[in-house]
């Protein structure tokens, strides 16, 4: 059971896996008991296709069509050496953070953001972020999120460069894999990802309470 605040669903959700050790209506409870306590929305965060889900289903939830990523990711996997170019270079994460997302960071979103070999890439024009990427290392996984471009800065190559660069920064740490999650809906994203060589590994869906 994950809070922050509510920034980001995977941190603010009940990550469903392995035996809970009760019946699942009665550790969907907990979970809400959780979210309830933290202030968050109470969300069960649910590989598409697992023995979890229909339970949850059979417990009065259902698939969030609402929520602000899409109602469906895929996770997709791949070898850094495929498409690794060069060493990313890291800011530091509350000048990343402004430069990105146009305010100061949170100690939430520190948390998220921050925790653990961290790189906060980004490629600058006139003093502009025109595109940036996240990477973190954890055992021999790099794991990318927040990989965005302005708009008036795509089909320039950006995101495939940056994604070189983060994947030799990851070699460099010891990864050999990346994974990362993108939203069904996000095609363009989808196609970058599996020119790099990345396949999908599986799909999650977030669920909630049908009756709050």
């Amino acid at each position: 059971m994950r809070a922050a605040n509510g920034f980001t669903g995977r941190a603010n959700s009940t990550l469903t896996c392995g035996d809970p050790g009760i019946p699942i209506p009665d550790a969907l409870g907990v979970a809400q008991g959780f979210a309830r306590e933290h202030g968050i929305k109470p969300t069960a965060h649910v590989v598409r296709g697992s023995a979890h889900e229909p339970a949850v289903e059979r417990a009065g939830w259902r698939v969030d069509l609402d929520h602000p990523g899409g109602a469906e990711s895929l996770v997709m996997t791949g070898a850094l050496a495929k498409f690794a170019d060069g060493v990313a270079e890291s800011r530091d994460l509350p000048g990343w953070w402004e430069l990105t997302a146009g305010s100061e960071v949170s100690a939430a979103q520190r948390h998220v953001l921050g925790t653990g070999a961290v790189c906060f890439a980004s490629t600058t024009e006139d003093g502009t972020v025109v595109a940036a990427v996240r990477g973190a290392v954890v055992d021999d996984l790099l794991h990318v999120a927040r990989l965005a471009v302005r708009p008036s800065h795509r089909r320039r190559g950006l995101a495939r460069r940056l994604m070189g660069e983060l994947a030799g920064w990851g070699l460099e740490r010891g990864a050999s894999t990346c994974v990362l999650q993108v939203a069904e809906h996000n095609e363009p994203a989808i196609r970058l990802y599996e020119e790099l060589g990345c396949t999908e590994h599986h799909r999650y869906r977030y669920w909630i309470p049908a009756v709050s």
